[in-house]
């Protein structure tokens, strides 16, 4: 019996010929190019408000692999740190400002905010342009067995590195 390879083994994520599609870092964060597709759009025609926390999440996500924290090498070492782990959202503060329409392109702006024991902050904005429809504030929390935890190592490491290139305001 053959057994397929894993796709989202660290071998194959570092070699991933795609990465390109998890957009780019820039000094203070990372940026990821998002095209609104009809499926992202309500009634009226304008991206549903529930959409704009997947666009966010995906941005997260690859912000984290551009700064070489492969996802499955971090799940493997929190696994043995804190068995029973997840990543939650503890807290996220969001400002609608402008709508996004089908075709858009649009860009998510993450920079990290702070790197704290149990939890990273990190600000989002959502843009067309040069103009700004959302802007948020998220924590993400690190648990196990129902409590906070302190963050792995190797994400530590990575987001305060991230963190000491972002500009200060």
């Amino acid at each position: 019996m053959n057994e397929r390879p894993d796709p989202l083994s660290p071998e194959n994520l570092k070699a991933d010929p795609f990465l390109h599609l998890a957009g780019k870092l820039v000094p203070g964060g990372h940026v990821l190019p998002v095209r609104v597709y009809y499926e992202d759009t309500d009634f009226s025609g304008i991206v549903y408000h529930a959409n704009y926390l997947k666009f966010m999440e995906r941005a997260r996500s690859d912000h984290l692999r551009l700064i070489g924290v492969v996802q499955g090498e971090l799940f493997g070492e929190a696994l043995a740190e804190a068995p029973g782990f997840a990543f939650v959202v503890r807290s996220m503060e969001l400002q609608f400002v402008r709508p996004a329409r089908i075709d858009d392109v649009l860009e998510v702006h993450t920079s990290p905010v702070e790197v704290a024991g149990a939890s990273i902050t990190l600000a989002q904005k959502v843009k067309r342009g040069e103009e700004l429809l959302v802007e948020g504030k998220v924590k993400v929390a690190f648990v196990a067995q129902g409590r906070a935890r302190r963050i792995p190592d190797a994400l530590r490491a990575a987001m305060k590195l991230a963190l000491e290139q972002a500009p200060q305001p």
